[in-house]
């Protein structure tokens, strides 16, 4: 049985790296890329010989084509698509910089286009494919202290919804996760910075607790798997009943 491919960017972050372990016992053969070419390697050698790591700016849009291409050249065709880069500080708007906002959106947006473009391309010309963008319900509600990657992450949501509509006909899906707290590296220097806010969005979870990472990937999977071969242009909310929308 030929293995399926997955491409997994910001693999190296907490939530990235745990939807790489899983899509490795789901059966994919894992790409995994990321700017943080140490925590890429390391990420490797926890994870074995049917992960490969590239580190790459995803940022820069010739990179990521030349990118699908290597992956495509060593691996086979992209079947997965999952985007998981994104960064944001809790500040609030009025004090922020041109670019602070610049850096924002190029994280959490433009590097989704140019990393999906040339996936997309490829599921085009072979009829199929899944993809999975790590959104979040700042996009959907709104959030204090994010107004700019709120706005990145409604841009997401809306850029999912669109490619969805449009390449139905193609037999691909387009879909949305949007986490809430997390206990990953960022959220561990949210509680060491801002431990009074943090404290707060906790006691407004219904669950009373964080997410762990491996809960935000088990529903990545099932939106790569064939049981949701019927979902597509959908956001999926992984809060612990933080929002309900």
């Amino acid at each position: 049985m030929t293995l399926r491919t997955a491409l997994v960017t910001g693999a190296a972050g907490g939530i990235g790296s745990s939807i790489c372990q899983r899509l490795l016992e789901d059966g994919y053969r894992v790409a995994g890329t990321d700017i943080n070419a140490a925590g890429l390697a390391a990420l490797g050698e926890a994870l074995g010989a049917s992960f490969t790591g590239y580190a790459r700016d995803q940022t820069h849009a010739d990179a990521m084509a030349l990118l699908v291409d290597e992956i495509e050249r060593d691996l086979g065709p992209v079947d997965a698509f999952v985007n998981v880069t994104g960064w944001t500080n809790a500040t609030r708007f009025e004090t922020e910089t041109q670019a602070y906002w610049e850096k924002v959106i190029a994280l959490n947006f433009t590097s989704l286009l140019f990393a999906s473009q040339p996936v997309l391309k490829s599921m085009i010309a072979r009829k199929s494919g899944r993809m999975v963008f790590i959104a979040s319900d700042a996009g959907r509600v709104g959030t204090g202290h994010e107004a700019v990657y709120a706005a990145c992450k409604g841009a997401v949501i809306a850029f999912a919804k669109s490619l969805a509509r449009e390449n139905a006909r193609h037999l691909i899906n387009v879909n949305c996760v949007a986490p809430g707290p997390t206990a990953t590296t960022l959220f561990t220097e949210e509680m060491r910075d801002h431990p009074e806010m943090v404290a707060r969005m906790l006691k407004a979870i219904p669950f009373r607790r964080a997410a762990e990472p491996s809960e935000q990937a088990s529903v990545v999977s099932y939106l790569l798997s064939d049981d949701a071969s019927y979902i597509t242009g959908q956001v999926l909310s992984v809060s612990g009943g933080l929002t309900m929308i």
